[in-house]
Formats: C-alpha cells, structure tokens, sequence
C-alpha cells in the first residue's frame, strides 16, 4: 500500500489543508515549483523527441516522416532551404543506401518557443566502386558536431534550422582501409583570408602515396575542384595554402589519397598497382566580412586607449 500513501501524500502537498491558513503561502509556493518541473520535464522531452524521432526516420530513410518534422520555411547556415535539404538527403540515400545514423544529444536549452539542441552526430556506409577490373568495397565514416535550432508552432516543436560546427567525412577502399589519414584545417576562417591546409597519410614503408588537396564552395548542385595528384615526400605530409571565399557561403577542403604497391614480375620488369584509395572532406566556416563597421571609429578608440595609458 506504499503506493497509495506516497499518493495521498502528495495530494497533501499540493492542495494544502484549509485549516492551517499559516501553511497555505508554503504549499502554494511548493505546488507552484512541482507544476514549474513538471512543464520543464514536459517540454524537454517533447524536444528531445524530435531529435529523436529524426534518428529514427533517418535510419528508416523515410523521407516523408523526417519532412513533418522540419519547419516549411527551415533554412540551414549553408543557405539550403528544405527542398534543397531534403534533395540532398535523398541523394545521400541513393549514394549510400546501407548508411546508419547516430545522434549523441549533448545539452537542450529552450526559453518560451525556442530550444536549441547540440548534438554529436555519426554516419556509418559502404559503398562499391568499379575500378578496372575489379569491385573495390569502400568505407564511409563521417562525424559531425552539430546545432538544431527548434521553434514551437502551436503545440508542436519544429526543426526550423542547423549548423555544422565541425565536420570530417573519410571514405577509404582497399588498403587505405586501414591507413591513418589526417585532413587538419581550420575550423573557422575569416572571408578573403589564406589558410593552410596540411594532409598526413600514414602508409605503409613499402608503398608509394600520390595525393591531391581541392578546396570547393558548399553550393548547389555542387561543384568539383581540379587538382592534379602529387607524389608525397619519404614524411607522407601534403600541405597547400587556400584564400577562403568571398560569397559569403562556407567551403570544404577535400583530399584524394591514392596508395601504390609494386610487385616484381619476370625478366626484371614491375608492376605497379593502386592498392588503396581515400577521399576525406572536412568543413571551413567562412565567417562573412561585415561590411558595415566604420573603421574610424575603431581608429579613435585604439587613439584613446593609447592616450589613457
């Protein structure tokens, strides 16, 4: 019966006893912050299951289901409204269509019809690709870290934007598969600024590594950089300086690796074959230049601290 008592306790709680008039500012204050709780807990969750329920949609790849649960004026810090959003999905799933999702929440915060969601997001997929002869297997394992931006619409939460903070997506066929390959760059630039990008392969002594780095505007439909491959030095490290964009949209910095081996055949000739191939991306936030800042007024400033020192 200890069930009925915590209940008849309760009750206790929060209607108070009409005898007791000295209590009552207590028992309405404390039935006050169990109402304030019980709407906090309430909301929280109905955030939280979207996040949620997007997981859930993504790894059915039900394009209709994951669509209700995005604002119809949703636009993400790309620029991509939701018809470009979701062509791009669906694109995704054609590419890769074995590809698993997971979302890790990390933190909700939300004030009246607004909620903000941090999320550290994996996709996992294979993928096949005719090369010569044979069908090379490829991995695909891409990280994210990412902002979802909720607004309350009646009585429903919607996804009505998204920012990538960072993100690395690595496909890998043959022995790259099993070669560490580091993209680093950085994670935010300013617009019209040079930045350096530096690639490393950790390959194997008796393989020889060509490598290429391109740098491509996130837009739509997206474009393709041309870059020849390079042979990499004996220390398998590639660097080459970019300028950041002007356009006011972010890019991504994308590497091609090819690995070589080669096999003494007869009468001293050699063969030479790619053994292993990798392609990693990784983002750059471009940070657009504001234009609108007048700089005398930051040359009087600079002028009065100096004169105040």
């Amino acid at each position: 019966m200890k069930k009925i008592s915590i209940l008849l306790l309760t009750a206790f709680l929060l209607f108070g006893n009409s005898h007791v008039p000295c209590q009552a500012g207590i028992f309405a204050k404390q039935k006050a912050k169990l109402e304030q709780n019980r709407l906090y807990k309430s909301t929280y969750n109905d955030i939280r299951n979207v996040i949620e329920q997007q997981n859930i949609y993504a790894n059915k790849y039900d394009v209709e289901g994951l669509s209700k649960l995005y604002a119809d004026d949703f636009v993400n810090s790309d620029g991509f409204d939701k018809n470009v959003y979701f062509k791009l999905i669906e694109e995704t799933w054609q590419t890769y269509p074995d590809i698993v999702y997971k979302t890790d929440i990390q933190n909700i915060t939300f004030s009246d019809n607004y909620a903000t969601v941090f999320a550290n997001e994996i996709a996992v997929a294979t993928s096949k690709e005719e090369i010569g002869d044979f069908t090379a297997i490829g991995e695909l394992y891409s990280v994210s870290k990412c902002v979802y931006f909720l607004e309350k619409q009646g009585t429903k939460w919607f996804i009505n934007s998204e920012k990538i903070i960072e993100e690395t997506s690595t496909l890998k066929y043959g022995d790259a598969r099993y070669t560490n390959i580091e993209l680093n760059a950085p994670k935010q630039i300013g617009a019209g600024k040079d930045y350096t990008t530096t690639l490393r392969v950790d390959a194997p002594k008796d393989t020889f590594v060509i490598a290429s780095i391109g740098k491509e505007n996130i837009v739509y439909p997206q474009t393709k950089s041309d870059d020849s491959f390079r042979a990499m030095q004996s220390d398998n490290i590639l660097e080459r300086v970019f300028h950041s964009n002007n356009h006011n949209v972010n890019e991504y910095n994308i590497a091609s690796i090819g690995i070589t081996r080669a096999e003494n055949l007869q009468k001293n000739k050699i063969k030479v074959y790619m053994g292993g191939l990798a392609f990693i991306m990784t983002r750059i936030n471009v940070i657009p230049e504001n234009k609108y800042i007048n700089s005398d007024i930051d040359k009087d400033t600079t002028s009065k601290i100096q004169n105040n020192k």
